[in-house]
């Protein structure tokens, strides 16, 4: 049993990056496919498919590297975590190592990038951090 499936979620990708797999298979739930598509649209995997059907489904993760065959994904750091939630409002959300990376939130709009919550003037639980 999985206590933390987002934790879950980000070390699967970042396991599957450093063994230099083209894809990652993870259990399906829509939250999860919200942070998968938001990595996809901030552009640190390439695709997101939802694959199967019922009680079968999964989220299938396809990984971007770079020309030199590294993997585009460095690191990953959980930050709130199901014993000790971590909420940062507006003026909390910060660049991630000089602007390289970036932080994934929960926001009561969906779930959004750093810059994004900032654009849109709105806090959140603070996920994981992405290098």
């Amino acid at each position: 049993m999985i206590t933390d499936p987002v934790g879950d979620f980000i070390n699967r990708i970042q396991n599957a990056g450093a063994v230099k797999q083209a894809t990652v298979s993870v259990p399906f739930s829509a939250f999860k496919l919200a942070i998968a598509e938001k990595l996809k649209d901030a552009g640190w995997v390439k695709q997101v498919e939802k694959k199967g059907k019922k009680v079968k489904k999964t989220i299938e993760v396809h990984l971007k590297y770079t020309e030199g065959g590294a993997p585009h994904i460095k690191g990953v750091k959980r930050i709130s975590k199901p014993g000790r939630r971590i909420y940062a409002s507006v003026t909390e959300i910060t660049p991630v190592r000089y602007g390289h990376g970036a932080v994934i939130l929960s926001t009561p709009k969906g779930v959004k990038t750093g810059l994004e919550a900032r654009k849109e003037k709105v806090g959140g639980e603070a996920l994981f951090q992405i290098w």
